[in-house]
């Protein structure tokens, strides 16, 4: 079988959409598990063709649990998409592997981890469990909330070098084989700085799009690979056409790009 990075590549090709929707469904009071999952499914059902995967975080996993969330992902491969768990793995070792292997074989096609806790008896085994399951591992590099300079852009010196911590991040996704790294799309000069040391060699996942201020467009100039966008399609009036919007924009995006 091929790996999750292919497969991602594939569907973009097949429908012409790099945009993943982050499936964080707003609560609603007195809700119950089955309700929460059936809306999941819907949106599903209204965006799928806009989309190329969706990023699961907690507001969907903890009301609905491992086995309610893997009915959504079983719909979400139904129609052809991609599955990623935002849990920014960032544990010892052993705790590590456990949390990969669960999601992985609960359906998820990809993780999120913090490259922060090192390879060897820190993501070693999530990597490892990633190439069991043909499944991906994404790098957090800089995320997309406005404090995201107090941690990753904190300077460490590695080898009487000085550096800030989301580039080493960045070179830990490329020397781990990481399938992607997460650089958010509010903060456009990351993404260039990224794009430019990372010349192809690993894709951008940039959150943060619409709700917090990103603008597609302009990170997908910038050197995003997989714009991700959450609140703005799924608290829409009309998710399917939201959707179908930012899908439109992508389009244009590119073919107003000169061809080389």
């Amino acid at each position: 079988m091929e790996g999750f990075r292919s497969r991602m590549a594939k569907r973009v090709g097949s429908t012409g959409t790099p945009i993943i929707l982050a499936l964080d469904l707003p609560t609603r009071e007195g809700e119950k598990s089955e309700g929460l999952k059936q809306r999941a499914l819907n949106m599903l059902e209204a965006t799928a063709d806009s989309i190329c995967a969706v990023k699961v975080n907690a507001p969907l996993l903890l009301p609905l649990g491992i086995d309610g969330v893997s009915d959504v992902l079983k719909e979400a491969h139904r129609q052809g998409l991609q599955t990623i768990m935002d849990a920014k793995i960032n544990d010892v070792g052993h705790m590590n592997s456990f949390i990969a292997k669960t999601l992985f074989e609960a359906g998820f096609d990809a993780v999120i981890a913090n490259p922060l806790v090192g390879w060897e008896e820190g993501l070693q085994g999530v990597f490892e469990e990633a190439s069991r399951h043909e499944a991906g591992v994404i790098l957090l590099a800089y995320l997309s909330h406005k404090a995201a300079g107090e941690g990753y852009g904190l300077e460490v010196r590695i080898d009487d070098v000085l550096k800030p911590l989301y580039r080493v991040f960045l070179e830990r996704a490329v020397k781990w084989k990481a399938d992607g790294v997460v650089v958010g799309a509010t903060h456009l000069e990351k993404i260039r700085e990224s794009s430019a040391f990372l010349e192809g060699r690993v894709p951008i996942y940039s959150p943060g799009v619409g709700a917090q201020g990103g603008s597609l467009e302009a990170c997908l100039a910038a050197g995003t690979t997989y714009p991700i966008i959450g609140r703005t399609i799924v608290e829409a009036d009309d998710p399917r056409r939201t959707a179908m919007s930012f899908k439109e924009m992508v389009m244009k995006a590119r073919s107003s790009v000169p061809l080389n």
